[in-house]
């Protein structure tokens, strides 16, 4: 059984936008291992993942159009970043389809998305916010 992540103060960037986002992809996330401990099917399970996918896309996009706003030097990086995090959530989505929402799998899918997650907004997003918050 997988904890439910509880938001504190540390993933906190300080920009209000970001934060509130970031704080629906965590939700997303408790929705996810929620659904898992219920014993919820795989098209149950596959629609939380599809909007992660899709909310953290929506997101991504709105991070990126600060970065450019701000002429935030490390833009590139942070994008790359984002991208390479949509394929593996397109991949992690695709496993799911394909194998269902075992255990094993379910233990993956978790723990990539809020290691990535957590990682992230500590650092990247914290650097940007920090770098943003100057600059308006």
């Amino acid at each position: 059984m997988h904890e439910m992540y509880e938001w504190d103060s540390a993933l906190e960037t300080g920009n209000e936008k970001i934060d509130s986002q970031h704080k629906q992809l965590i939700a997303a996330l408790n929705d996810l291992i929620e659904a898992f401990a219920q014993g919820k099917g795989k098209d149950e399970i596959t629609k939380t993942m599809e909007f992660i996918s899709t909310y953290a896309i929506m997101h991504f996009s709105m991070e990126e159009e600060l970065m450019v706003e701000s002429e935030y030097s490390e833009y590139k990086n942070h994008k790359r970043y984002h991208d390479e995090f949509k394929v593996v959530l397109g991949s992690l989505i695709e496993r799911l389809v394909d194998e269902g929402p075992t255990e094993g799998l379910i233990d993956i899918v978790i723990s990539t998305i809020r290691d990535w997650l957590i990682n992230h907004i500590k650092g990247d997003d914290f650097r940007m916010a920090t770098y943003v918050k100057t600059r308006s």
